[in-house]
């Protein structure tokens, strides 16, 4: 029997963890599993997650003009979308907001039948309650204004009327998607959402599990 440590060995994980890499390198992990993370492997996964965080608005913004492509719809989905924030910025809306609105049918081609839920757990991170519940629950909600044109229910909404994100949610889609599908309504040009993307998105990545009181804590020292 060998008494080399290995890695099937909990105890000897610690021990393997203390032995110089042979091929140890900036950037890189090189656990084979993740009970033998490092201190310096964990800070390269930090790095890597910051890097996500910060290419985010990018990767959202290139699936918001992957939608414009369609010709199926009256207006192309990009179209509508900015369409869509346009009236919720004109209308004084925050920029939180107005960012969930343009954003809202992102998640269209990954995830066709809840594209809502797709959106939201993407967001969840970045915005308030109330606009993550009505980005995850707004398809069911518009359903309401076509549902009884094809023989659907249009009041399947009123399942969730006792959330206190239900009026917030049917005033979304009454005032901005549902009617944006207009070809004559002159929108703002993407360039003008960028920032408000860019800076709504803007956070650091923090372990999951990690308190925002305990955040708070290491920011104030």
């Amino acid at each position: 029997m060998s008494d080399s440590p290995s890695l099937d060995n909990p105890a000897d994980h610690e021990l393997l963890n203390d032995l110089p890499h042979p091929h140890a390198a900036p950037g890189h992990m090189y656990f084979h599993r993740m009970d033998d993370m490092t201190p310096d492997d964990f800070a390269v996964l930090q790095e890597v997650h910051e890097t996500n965080l910060a290419n985010l608005p990018n990767l959202l913004l290139g699936l918001l003009d992957s939608l414009g492509g369609d010709e199926a719809y009256p207006v192309d989905r990009k179209t509508h979308s900015l369409q869509a924030a346009t009236r919720a910025l004109r209308d004084g809306r925050d920029e939180e907001y107005v960012v969930v609105t343009l954003l809202h049918d992102v998640g269209e081609a990954l995830g066709p039948i809840n594209h809502g839920e797709v959106i939201a757990g993407i967001l969840h991170p970045f915005i308030s309650e109330g606009n993550y519940w009505m980005l995850k629950h707004h398809p069911v909600f518009q359903t309401h204004f076509y549902a009884a044109n094809v023989g659907l229910d249009p009041d399947v909404r009123d399942e969730f009327r006792n959330s206190p994100y239900f009026d917030q949610t049917a005033e979304f889609c009454a005032r901005y998607d549902e009617v944006s599908f207009d070809p004559d309504y002159d929108s703002e040009p993407i360039e003008t959402f960028v920032p408000m993307v860019q800076r709504v998105l803007a956070t650091s990545w923090q372990p999951p599990g990690k308190s925002a009181a305990a955040i708070g804590t290491e920011d104030s020292d």
